[in-house]
């Protein structure tokens, strides 16, 4: 029996403490709200330094002698391994690869360790291996050093994959939230919510009449395109784990600025728009693997939209400006609806879409 009394505000306290206080639930690797307290409550306090604290793509490090270097590290647990439009190996590379490029660095060497279960086909593997190689190379750059693991029949699922990588930064810009300043214009650089949805589609055997294929791409052409024109890049981020809304409320907090976006102007295709309805999901939180938001002066931003739309592959010319920065709330994010009422967008709360990077 429990000895819980009367709390000073006359409720009583739970004798069982709330799951995901007190153990790992699905929904910690989602990118939200849950991710972000594991985040604050463990890994945080424990491994505290100027770099981690900016909680950005990646690190943005100094290197000595001059110059700065971007560092980040991904696992990968998707499932299942292979989805219209990639696979395990695709994305491992992909994401590794755009996290640098949301520091405005240069991908340049990865690493690739690999966590084998016993009896996994060594067809299944080759091919995985070649799908990284090809993602590799399609963004310029090498596969330098990995490790491999092999774990007991039925303690693995098959296959993870975890990627680091190393960029230089050319740009003397600070490509970060902190960066941002109110009246920049966000930049959305393609339509939302494929590669969740084709997932998911995947998972639940669900058909359309047409297929729908992830977005998975490297991000280097486009960012280097915005670069290179020498615009004012203040904040670069991809809308992988909670997709665009949980990415907006990332920057809001981290500039200490509010962000208001136009439902109308993101664009969402009609089968990826069909396939969250009948699953009841909404695209502003659905994962992708080859879209970011650039945020920037409001001077520059239809520039930005026409040098993604160049640059970018499979974006369909779908980049647009869907909103900008404001003074206030600090941290608020808000969505202008197709009718013109408007709502506070906040974190994903659990875990959408599990294993879906």
């Amino acid at each position: 029996m429990s000895s819980a009394g009367p709390t000073p505000s006359g409720f009583t306290t739970c004798p069982v403490p709330l799951p995901h206080k007190t153990e790992i639930t699905v929904g910690h690797g989602g990118g939200g709200k849950l991710t972000q307290d594991l985040i604050d409550a463990v890994f945080r306090p424990a491994f505290a330094n100027a770099a981690l604290e900016a909680q950005h793509d990646g690190a943005l490090l100094n290197f000595p002698g001059g110059g700065r270097l971007a560092f980040t590290t991904d696992s990968h647990v998707v499932s299942p391994l292979f989805f219209p439009g990639g696979d395990i190996g695709k994305i491992a590379v992909n994401g590794t690869v755009n996290d640098l490029c949301m520091c405005g660095a240069m991908p340049l060497w990865l690493s690739a360790g690999f966590i084998l279960e016993e009896g996994f086909p060594v067809e299944t593997l080759r091919k995985i291996v070649a799908s990284m190689q090809e993602a590799a190379e399609r963004a310029n750059v090498a596969i330098v050093t990995g490790d491999t693991k092999v774990v007991e029949r039925g303690k693995g699922d098959g296959l993870y994959v975890t990627t680091a990588g190393v960029g230089v930064i050319e740009t003397p810009l600070t490509v970060a939230p902190t960066s941002v300043r109110a009246g920049d214009a966000i930049v959305l650089s393609g339509d939302l919510g494929r590669h969740g949805m084709a997932i998911m589609a995947t998972r639940a055997n669900l058909s359309f009449e047409s297929e729908i294929t992830s977005d998975c791409a490297p991000l280097v052409a486009p960012v280097q395109a915005l670069l290179a024109a020498g615009l004012e890049i203040h904040c670069l981020r991809d809308l992988t784990r909670g997709g665009l809304a949980t990415s907006l409320v990332e920057i809001a907090e981290q500039a200490k600025l509010a962000l208001a976006i136009d439902a109308a102007k993101v664009p969402v295709s009609e089968m990826v728009q069909g396939a969250c309805e009948i699953l009841g999901l909404d695209p502003l939180y659905v994962a992708n693997e080859g879209r970011f938001v650039c945020i920037l002066p409001e001077t520059q931003a239809a520039q930005a939209v026409e040098l993604i739309n160049r640059t970018a592959t499979d974006n369909a010319g779908a980049a647009t400006i869907i909103g900008k920065v404001k003074p206030g709330p600090a941290g608020q994010v808000t969505q202008r609806s197709v009718i013109g009422a408007e709502r506070i967008v906040d974190r994903l709360s659990g875990e959408q879409l599990p294993r879906i990077c």
